[in-house]
C-alpha cells in the first residue's frame, strides 16, 4: 500500500509538470527524486509528451498515465519543484505531499484571461517597436495582438483539431492588420504583423525541444520540435493566405 501511494504521488507530480509545459527530462528527474526521498532508490520513470510510465523498481509493476492536453503554466511547474524539494528535505509525508499536489492540480491560471490578453496585446506593441517599427504602429499592433491571442484561446477551446486554431487565429490577426492599414490607422503592415504574431509563436516548445535533445531525450525532443514546426507553419499559412488574397 505504501508503494502504491508513493507511485501515485510521483505520477501526479509528473502529470502536473508535463501538462504545464515542463521539459521531459525535468519531469523524469523530479519523479525519481521524489521516489528516492521516500526510500525507493531504484525507481524508474519514462516520459514522452503524451504519456508517463513509472515503476518503483525495475521488476515491479509499471504504472501509466496518458497526457491529453498541454498548456503553458510555469507557476505550477515551480510549485511542484518546491514540493519536491520539501519532500527531499523530509518536510512532507506521502499523504501530505499528495494533498499538496492535488491543490496544485486543481489550481486555475494564476492570471485571469483578461490579464493574459492584455499582456499579449502589450507585448505585441513592444515587439513592433523592438523590430524597428514606428510608434504609430504601436497601438494597431496592440489591438491586433490582443485580438489574435483572444482568437487563439477561443478556437483552442472550441476546436479539438491541433494546429487549426493557430491557423484561424493568425488569419484573423493578419486580416485585422490589413483592415487597419486600409483605414489609415496603421502605417506598416509588416511591422504590425511581426509584432502581433509573437505571442502565438511556440517559443516554449522550441526551447523544450532543444533542452530535451541536449539532455539525451531524443524522442521527446524530436516530437516537440516537429510540433513547434507544424505550429509555426500553421501560423505562417494563415498570414500568407491574407497576403495572397489582399496584396
Amino acid at each position: 500500500m505504501e508503494q502504491q501511494a508513493i507511485s501515485k504521488v510521483c505520477l501526479l507530480a509528473g502529470k502536473i509538470m508535463l501538462e504545464s509545459g515542463a521539459e521531459t527530462y525535468r519531469v523524469e528527474d523530479t519523479m525519481v527524486r521524489i521516489a528516492q526521498a521516500f526510500g525507493m532508490d531504484n525507481a524508474q520513470s519514462h516520459a514522452t509528451p503524451s504519456a508517463i510510465t513509472f515503476a518503483i523498481d525495475m521488476t515491479e509493476q509499471v504504472h501509466f498515465v496518458r497526457i491529453d492536453e498541454r498548456v503553458t503554466d510555469l507557476y505550477k511547474v515551480s510549485r511542484v519543484n518546491s514540493i519536491s524539494r520539501h519532500i527531499s528535505e523530509n518536510k512532507l509525508t506521502v499523504a501530505d505531499a499528495r494533498e499538496e499536489l492535488l491543490k496544485v492540480d486543481d489550481q486555475k491560471y494564476l492570471f485571469s484571461q483578461l490579464m493574459r490578453i492584455f499582456a499579449a496585446a502589450f507585448a505585441s506593441g513592444c515587439f513592433t517597436i523592438m523590430f524597428q517599427g514606428s510608434w504609430y504602429d504601436f497601438l494597431p499592433a496592440f489591438v491586433v495582438g490582443g485580438l489574435g491571442y483572444s482568437a487563439l484561446q477561443y478556437f483552442n477551446h472550441l476546436l479539438k483539431i491541433r494546429f487549426f486554431a493557430e491557423f484561424l487565429a493568425s488569419f484573423l490577426l493578419a486580416f485585422s492588420a490589413f483592415v487597419l492599414i486600409e483605414t489609415n490607422i496603421g502605417v506598416a503592415f509588416d511591422s504590425i504583423i511581426i509584432g502581433s504574431i509573437m505571442p502565438l509563436v511556440p517559443g516554449l516548445l522550441i526551447t523544450n525541444a532543444v533542452r530535451d535533445m541536449m539532455a539525451g531525450h531524443l524522442v521527446s525532443g524530436i516530437t516537440k520540435a516537429v510540433e513547434a514546426i507544424l505550429t509555426a507553419l500553421a501560423i505562417g499559412a494563415g498570414v500568407a493566405i491574407v497576403i495572397l488574397i489582399f496584396y
